[in-house]
């Protein structure tokens, strides 16, 4: 599961629409409880990539190859405090829940904690959970290649990065 730049203020239009229409949560300010959401979304975006700059930095400091880059992010997350990319959506559930009931743009909630967290997730997984459907994508698209050569490897970057720029992902 992967949080895009693009999809922020998707996820969270998304789910302030389906918590407000269901009656779950009353509004002070629908725009600005939308941009409450979005800032748990965007930071949590920069603080990833400021970890994988760290995890880049130390790789190449040690002479260590781009295939350990996960690895190492995941060691200086735990070393933060961070999620590790298992515990993304956890953590990210947490914080739009706090930020929900801590905001001043939302007046009252009135479903339960376990209501909010099984709509909640049910936006992020939806959001979030692109990547075996772009991988999907992707290779229908280069089909004709025989998979584990170069000529395949750069044409999938290629083709990835084309797709992302089409949905907006990137």
């Amino acid at each position: 599961m992967r949080l895009y730049k693009g999809k922020i203020e998707i996820i969270a239009e998304e789910l302030i629409r389906l918590l407000s229409t269901n009656g779950d949560i009353e509004l002070e300010n629908e725009q600005e409880a939308r941009l409450d959401v979005e800032s748990v979304l965007k930071e949590y975006l920069r603080l990833d990539r400021e970890l994988i700059e760290e995890a880049k930095n130390r790789m190449e400091s040690r002479g260590l190859g781009y295939s350990h880059l996960g690895q190492m992010r995941n060691q200086i997350a735990k070393e933060r405090g961070f999620p590790t990319s298992e515990e993304v959506l956890p953590y990210l559930l947490e914080q739009i829940l706090y930020i929900l009931f801590h905001s001043n743009n939302v007046l009252e909630i009135f479903a339960t904690d376990t209501e909010l967290r099984k709509k909640t997730t049910q936006v992020l997984r939806k959001h979030m959970d692109m990547d075996t459907e772009l991988d999907r994508e992707v290779r229908s698209k280069i089909k004709n290649l025989q998979e584990g050569t170069t000529t395949f490897d750069i044409e999938y970057a290629k083709v990835m990065k084309q797709i992302k720029e089409r949905r907006r992902l990137s």
